[in-house]
């Protein structure tokens, strides 16, 4: 005799909000108090991955839970893995029918999470960016997202012309996709690139920093460009055969004219000058070509040794955040 279940599944959430959490001390209870203010269609919940904040993040952060008006989940990485890593952890536990992403700066505007979210529910898109008519970040950090985004325009395969920017709406098949990826090194914009071409932008408003400075300084975005460049496009490969198949051809064509020069005059000088010349470019292109093989290789070797993608010290939800865990770890 059969004895039918009745399971009940939680409630769906329309959706989730993730903020990686860094120095976010000044910030991030201002923050959350303006996103727990927001309606959006379907409801709220708000995931906060603090990676390995040398501050007080943490202790703001499990307040902000225990006494949180909507479902907050927050995690805590055992140290610092950097932006993308933090925000894949994010995306693994956010269970919205979409999911945001969004600094903890308040340089994007909370109240801008809504026109976000209806624009990608309503056109049915996969991910939809944002762009801004004026971007309040430093000089060389505009000039260095410009050529980031140019960089990302030759390497992947995305609609011409679009801003690459952390404040984005995904939606939960674009998560659950890009989630897959187990990898030291995510470039989450690359990941979805790979999964969908039905994304869009919209523009909204850019704010001046309100405390302290960016945690994103030049080693921080050279990095970054190393993780489009190496991790998902074999340009590099490419242009580095490329660079080595015209010095070779240079190579012949002056070995050619010193052997007819050679010929036509008995006493043709060695010219210290044209060769020092010829051995440091050559010299300058191999070392530019293994040194773009040996950070393939380095990243193969530690993609291979299981280099943590991020490793989760701890778990705390919100009461009602908990309540639903436990319904949907029962219904699975």
């Amino acid at each position: 005799m059969s004895k039918e279940c009745d399971v009940t599944l939680p409630a769906p959430i329309g959706l989730s909000i993730v903020v990686p959490v860094y120095n976010g001390v000044a910030t991030i209870r201002m923050l959350v108090e303006a996103l727990e203010a927001l309606r959006p269609e379907g409801g709220l919940e708000i995931v906060l991955v603090n990676d390995g904040s040398p501050d007080n993040s943490a202790e703001v952060c499990r307040e902000l839970v225990g006494r949180a008006s909507v479902p907050i989940t927050y995690v805590e990485h055992s140290r610092n893995f950097g932006e993308h890593n933090a925000v894949m952890t994010g995306l693994r536990v956010a269970r919205g029918n979409y999911v945001i992403t969004i600094d903890d700066d308040l340089q994007n505007p909370p109240e801008e999470v809504i026109k976000l979210y209806d624009h990608a529910r309503l056109g049915e898109w996969d991910v939809v960016y944002t762009r801004y008519v004026v971007k309040e970040h430093a000089g060389w950090r505009n000039r260095g997202s410009y050529f980031a985004n140019k960089v990302a325009d030759l390497l992947l395969d995305k609609p011409k012309g679009l801003y690459l920017s952390s404040f984005r709406c995904m939606s939960a098949m674009a998560v659950n996709a890009v989630s897959q990826y187990r990898g030291p090194y995510p470039y989450i914009d690359g990941l979805l690139m790979q999964v969908t071409q039905r994304i869009d932008s919209i523009v909204v408003r850019h704010l001046p920093r309100q405390e302290g400075r960016s945690n994103y300084t030049l080693k921080r975005l050279v990095r970054l460009w190393l993780n489009l460049a190496t991790s998902f496009s074999l340009f590099p490969l490419r242009l580095a055969t490329v660079a080595g198949a015209i010095m070779a051809t240079l190579g012949t064509v002056g070995a050619v004219v010193t052997i007819i020069s050679a010929l036509v005059r008995q006493n043709y000088p060695s010219g210290w000058a044209s060769t020092m010349t010829v051995i440091l470019l050559v010299s300058g292109v191999q070392s530019m070509i293994l040194g773009v093989l040996g950070e393939y290789v380095g990243r193969t070797f530690l993609s291979a040794n299981n280099k943590p993608q991020g490793t989760v010290r701890v778990i705390y939800r919100s009461a009602e955040a908990a309540a639903a865990e436990m319904s949907r770890s029962e219904a699975a």
